[in-house]
């Protein structure tokens, strides 16, 4: 029996050749167990549902709907027939996503199915397959009216105007924010614009005005995000992103290069790092330590151990990376501060 990978029904928007522009998935489903799939596939089946038994997206009308709608209801599938029936009449077209595999997305709605699984914290970063996902996504001006392709904005502009409207465009990106979409709970995020759809928040998360939040990338648990986390770089639990700071992710300069941040780390105010930090490290404010740093190596005395790069320390824990204010060497020793956050400011409930 085919056990399925995720099973969800949306609602997207299209231009006017019906080509997709975004999908919103209200309540995705990941890793099925078998008898949860057999259900669904059968129930498919019965509400004549098109599927052709691969990874696919399957426009739905009306008719599709309900009749999936009371299939669902006979297999006990209800979270799903409930969903169907509230999307019959939407102005919006609807689309069943099923996907037997984590393939790379082949087009925007498996594409907006996995940033959904990401931001709704059923798959970490680096879990699922984003394979080719700039391909799978169209460059889109984010409105007050909503998505619009490119090629139909100053159409659409033209003709608020003509109604006496104020045709707001937000952004151009090819991925939208991710609170339009989900909002994970206990988080506090005081900039929406800056975390993108995909992006993992964990629970107590804070992200103040500045902190940036990339797809594929996010927070473990407790942390304070008032640097940048770059695609693919993920935050471990208790750590603190200072503001300014940057990681150097796969999209901005890391290459191949996974980079993560490990428990209870502090990377300071203006620093950046280009390599894995493990549990309780700390990088001194203003300094950007790249894999190709040089740095010296210090045993608890400040006595030199051996010169090294940064890329030899990568994933170890307990590290404190500083530049000596005399030399301005780079250098690196035992880390004896540990970092603890505020419970009162990042209590988010």
């Amino acid at each position: 029996m085919t056990q399925l990978f995720s099973f969800s029904l949306g609602v997207g928007s299209t231009n006017s050749n019906e080509e997709w522009l975004e999908v919103y998935y209200p309540k995705p489903t990941v890793n099925l167990d078998q008898a949860s799939s057999a259900a669904v596939i059968t129930a498919t089946s019965i509400a004549g549902i098109n599927w052709n038994g691969a990874n696919q997206a399957i426009e739905l009308d009306n008719t599709d709907l309900n009749q999936l709608a009371d299939a669902m209801v006979t297999h006990k599938q209800l979270e799903i027939a409930n969903l169907a029936a509230q999307l019959v009449g939407s102005k919006r077209k609807a689309v069943l996503t099923i996907l037997i595999s984590d393939d790379a997305p082949a087009n925007v709605p498996e594409a907006y199915l996995k940033l959904h699984l990401l931001s709704h914290r059923l798959v970490k970063p680096h879990n699922v397959n984003l394979t080719g996902i700039f391909a799978s996504l169209p460059n889109i001006a984010w409105t007050s009216d909503g998505p619009i392709d490119l090629q139909e904005l100053p159409q659409k502009q033209l003709e608020a105007r003509n109604q006496g409207r104020w045709l707001n465009v937000k952004c151009v990106d090819k991925f939208p924010v991710m609170t339009d979409y989900v909002v994970p709970s206990g988080v506090r995020i005081a900039h929406t614009a800056r975390v993108r759809l995909g992006a993992y928040v964990g629970e107590g998360t804070t992200v103040m005005h500045e902190g940036f939040i990339n797809f594929n990338a996010g927070t473990d648990g407790t942390s304070m995000i008032e640097g940048r986390v770059s695609a693919g770089v993920f935050v471990g639990a208790g750590s603190d992103l200072g503001g300014g700071c940057s990681t150097m992710g796969t999209l901005s300069g890391g290459g191949d290069v996974v980079i993560s941040v490990g428990k209870q780390c502090l990377i300071g105010a203006n620093a950046g790092i280009g390599i894995a930090l493990g549990d309780n490290c700390t990088v001194e404010a203003g300094l950007y330590v790249t894999a190709g740093t040089k740095l010296a190596l210090l045993d608890d005395n400040n006595q030199l151990v051996k010169e090294l790069k940064a890329r030899e320390l990568s994933g170890q824990s307990g590290l404190l990376f500083r530049r000596n204010s005399k030399t301005g060497a780079v250098e690196c020793k035992t880390n004896r501060s540990a970092i603890e956050l505020n419970e009162a400011l990042h209590s988010n409930n």
